[in-house]
């Protein structure tokens, strides 16, 4: 998810692979914890109005009218996380499109002995949704604690139906401006590693692919990587500098359909919020025509028949120096779902979607969930980077 705040040109290192320092493999004293992927949808038109309204209010300094429909249909990953003294726990959708932490959507705030009411006022809007409330300073629990962990607390949110609020990963530049007489606000990451209980300022995400509609199948990792969720070398990349990306975990990529062009290299985002995969329209076009997909009035979603998926080619993203490639399978949305998207049980829908025209969003690109539950991605403040490795998943045929 995107929060809707002003765009800030990122200081940062000049585009290129990073290829040091190394992140440390290792279990301890790193911090993982498991996710729970769950599907909150009844049409994939109302996945893409979502993911697309997400993308178009980033940058844009303007609040959601009220009179906009607002809609939580999403594929989303899901923590449970403690805050107070005793903790109570709430379920938060874990964003690296976001930075700020809060909760009271659903199940409201306990306030113990560890709540600290600051009095600032907290509002962020992320386009398809939005919270305002009252800031926080409390104890939360991701395996070990936080001290004075700034929160938010809704007193009123929409847009946020089923959980409780966002555990918020992005780079702690998305805080500025949410909570008054505040600059920014460190994130749960920054703040793990201030406090020394993880030994490096990253976080990691493992996604894989599923066919059911609720399966705790991720794995959130503070401090260092889990290379039992990771084959190969982790390729990193600086995080982009150019100014249409804002303040998110952006990249560069070039994208093609087998040895078709579909993406020049160009800037876009990496994030966990989004469901499908978003290219700008003269990159949608082209892969429309190299798939032969066709728009499916039922889903919103491209439609492909069974001999166009037996003759699918790998949709191939370079980035860095490294290739990764989303097999046919990995294209498709799953067919066991079909019908929580309108859809048919017999049809075969694309995940790649478009964004709209190039120049005309803050970016060319979102890589979503689609991409995400075949790759392992880090997110590295420390080095302000980003790392993209194949999994065990990759070429899975689960769809």
């Amino acid at each position: 998810m995107f929060p809707v705040i002003s765009l800030l040109t990122f200081v940062t290192l000049a585009l290129g692979v990073a290829t040091s320092p190394v992140v440390v493999v290792d279990r301890s004293p790193i911090l993982s914890l498991p996710l729970k992927r769950v599907n909150n949808f009844t049409s994939g038109h109302d996945i893409l109005a979502h993911d697309l309204a997400r993308a178009r209010a980033t940058g844009q300094p303007v609040k959601r009218q009220s009179s906009e429909p607002v809609t939580n249909q999403v594929v989303s990953y899901t923590a449970v996380v403690g805050v107070g003294a005793p903790s109570a726990e709430y379920d938060l959708i874990v964003d690296t499109g976001s930075s700020n932490t809060w909760v009271g959507a659903g199940k409201a705030y306990v306030r113990t002995s560890t709540s600290i009411n600051t009095g600032n006022r907290v509002s962020v809007s992320y386009g398809s949704g939005d919270f305002s409330g009252t800031e926080f300073f409390d104890t939360v629990n991701l395996l070990s604690g936080i001290n004075g962990q700034s929160i938010g607390v809704a007193s009123e949110s929409e847009g946020f139906e089923g959980v409780d609020g966002i555990l918020g990963i992005g780079p702690v530049d998305l805080t500025e401006g949410t909570v008054e007489n505040t600059t920014t606000v460190p994130t749960v990451t920054d703040n793990l590693f201030a406090q020394g209980t993880i030994p490096q300022n990253l976080v990691a995400v493992s996604f894989r692919p599923t066919t059911i509609s609720s399966d705790t199948n991720g794995e959130l990792t503070f401090g260092g990587t889990d290379s039992s969720k990771f084959t190969g070398e982790i390729t990193f990349v600086y995080v982009s500098c150019l100014p249409r990306v804002g303040d998110h975990w952006g990249i560069s990529q070039t994208v093609t359909y087998g040895s078709t062009s579909i993406l020049d290299n160009t800037d876009g985002i990496v994030d966990t919020g989004t469901t499908l995969i978003l290219f700008e329209e003269t990159a949608f076009e082209s892969y429309v025509t190299a798939t032969g997909g066709v728009m499916d009035e039922n889903t919103g979603l491209l439609r492909v028949t069974t001999a166009q998926f037996s003759a699918l080619q790998n949709l191939n993203f370079n980035i860095g120096s490294t290739t990764f490639s989303l097999t046919p399978n990995a294209q498709i949305f799953p067919r066991s779902l079909n019908r929580f998207i309108g859809g048919s049980a017999d049809n075969i829908y694309l995940i790649v979607a478009n964004l709209g025209p190039s120049g005309g969003e803050p970016f060319n690109f979102v890589n979503g969930y689609a991409f995400l539950e075949r790759f392992y991605s880090v997110y590295d403040t420390g080095n302000n980077r980003v790392g993209i490795a194949t999994t065990p998943f990759t070429n899975a045929t689960t769809n």
